[in-house]
């Protein structure tokens, strides 16, 4: 099975009401499209990262009573789990898809990337585009776009990575659902590629 792009109906299982039943549409229509992307892009993202990456397909297996409002797949360098450490992401809202570098509120790398990208910063913010976005949350749709973090909004995001324990960093391409809709699959891998490759710097920075 190639992996096919996402469609309109694949945004809209975020508008089916209930945990039960959302997740049911979920598993059936969104889960194997991440999970055969997640296994095309591991061996080009292993080559970039020079390190085997492992494919993680969002379970929700958390979740009680709220119906998940996104989902995902990540790669990360490890076999058991990805949340511990800095990994990359191809997922969706309702709202669009985002192609994102994150370190969450489980790892302890977040101290590490926050002294490095203090350190770099000059470098880092000239080189990617401007319609990357960051984010401190995610599980909130929204972020701020690159070329609205200012001084001051780099200086907030690097101090809450080095003293709030659940602080979170997030950085990546948003492209909204419309347009989504319209990538082929093979462009779409080409897309996520060129991303990840333009995010590399942002993962080394982690270590």
């Amino acid at each position: 099975m190639n992996f096919t792009g996402f469609t309109s109906d694949d945004f809209d299982v975020f508008l089916v009401p209930g945990l039960e039943n959302r997740m049911s549409v979920l598993i059936e229509r969104v889960r194997p499209k991440l999970e055969v992307l997640g296994a095309e892009i591991a061996p080009y993202l292993s080559a970039l990262c020079g390190e085997e990456m492992f494919v993680h397909v969002a379970k929700h297996a958390r979740r009680t009573i709220n119906p998940p409002i996104d989902t995902w797949v990540a790669w990360a360098a490890n076999k058991r789990g990805y949340k511990a450490l800095p990994h990359f992401e191809v997922g969706m809202f309702e709202s669009h898809l985002f192609i994102i570098f994150a370190i969450i509120y489980e790892s302890p790398n977040k101290v590490v990337f926050a002294n490095h990208l203090e350190q770099q910063l000059s470098d880092i913010t000239s080189k990617l585009p401007k319609s990357y976005y960051w984010s401190m949350d995610h599980m909130k749709p929204d972020g701020t776009p690159h070329d609205e973090m200012d001084q001051e909004s780099f200086d907030v995001l690097i101090n809450k990575l080095k003293q709030v324990k659940k602080a979170e960093v997030i950085c990546g391409l948003r492209i909204p659902r419309e347009e989504a809709v319209n990538i082929k699959g093979d462009k779409l891998i080409e897309t996520i590629q060129e991303t990840f490759e333009t995010l590399l710097p942002l993962y080394r920075m982690a270590f």
